[in-house]
């Protein structure tokens, strides 16, 4: 007679929360980047005036962009994450 092996039941970890909408993304993403662009914005402008605007922008993206991904993103995120827990708990 033939055995067939049994899977053991391994007991399933917490899921893991759903990540956010790609509106909830888009709206981060913005509040991440207005504030740098305007902050940019006035710290360069001064000194960047006579500059294409095409330097200008590269010279500003160089700073916005890994500050934005690196730093203000992750504790976007991670203040969402909490406030989604928050709003679950009740």
């Amino acid at each position: 007679m033939p055995t067939t092996a049994s899977t053991p039941v391994v007991p399933s970890a917490p899921s893991a929360p759903a990540p956010p909408s790609i509106h909830v993304r888009a709206l981060l993403t913005w509040l991440a980047i207005f504030p740098l662009v305007a902050v940019g914005l006035a710290l360069v402008g001064p000194v960047s005036a006579t500059w294409h605007p095409v330097l200008r922008a590269f010279v500003l993206t160089i700073v916005i962009v890994p500050t934005a991904v690196y730093l203000v993103m992750p504790r976007l995120l991670q203040a969402y994450a909490a406030l989604q827990r928050r709003r679950a708990r009740r």
